[in-house]
């Protein structure tokens, strides 16, 4: 069974930059005794922390918020909030896992707090197109494009952002962190608290959606 063809990231610099910087850094492993300083509250041990996933969180916020800022400020709660409970961190989860997961509660928390607000908010991604895998990030603002060409890229980008703000939140969610932050699919069951067979499903549906919100657009 088919669950369609994954969408990769792009877009703006500070993004690539966000990439760069996680790529880069050192990840922690959830064994007992790493858990264990944390609980016992260990200074050093939340700064190993917050210093090892606090890139991937910010970049994970911003995909989710497209907006440095809030993304900033997600990422202050959501090692705040890692931090005020980690005694009910009970090992079952991967460290890893269980920060996103902080993570995307945080944001869910601001849409709500928005949309209450009536404000919408946008995630920027590309897609892969046809047999060759290229995205449409590999294209965007490149030096030798003459200004028609950047004119065509911009609106290829605003309409993926558009197609994806239109995208379930659920959908959207899973979307990124299979398709973006490379989670499989029992790390994201474990992340949104859903079984492995509604990943796939939300999986294959929101790639299914968003390809027909971009048809005639691309």
């Amino acid at each position: 069974m088919s669950y369609g063809e994954p969408i990769a990231l792009g877009g703006q610099m500070e993004m690539e930059q966000v990439a760069i910087a996680a790529s880069v850094g050192l990840r922690p492993s959830a064994n007992q005794e790493f858990i264990e300083r944390l609980k016992r509250g260990e200074a050093a041990a939340f700064e190993e922390l917050v210093a090892e996933r606090s890139g991937e969180i910010y970049g994970l916020l911003f995909r989710l918020t497209e907006n440095s800022e809030e993304a900033r400020d997600l990422t202050q709660e959501t090692f705040l909030r890692a931090f005020q409970n980690i005694d009910r961190f009970r090992g079952e989860a991967d460290v890893r896992t269980w920060i996103y997961r902080i993570a995307i509660n945080q944001a869910r928390n601001r849409f709500r707090w928005w949309r209450r607000r009536r404000r919408d908010a946008t995630v920027s991604l590309d897609q892969k197109q046809g047999e060759s895998g290229q995205t449409i990030s590999g294209t965007l603002a490149e030096p030798s494009q003459n200004p028609e060409q950047q004119t065509l890229a911009r609106e290829r980008e605003l309409a993926l952002r558009s197609a994806l703000q239109r995208l379930g939140q659920a959908y959207r969610e899973t979307v990124i962190l299979r398709d973006i932050e490379g989670f499989t699919y029992e790390e994201i069951a474990e992340t949104l608290e859903i079984n492995v067979g509604t990943v796939k499903s939300r999986l294959a549906r929101g790639r299914h959606e968003l390809r027909k919100k971009l048809e005639g657009s691309l």
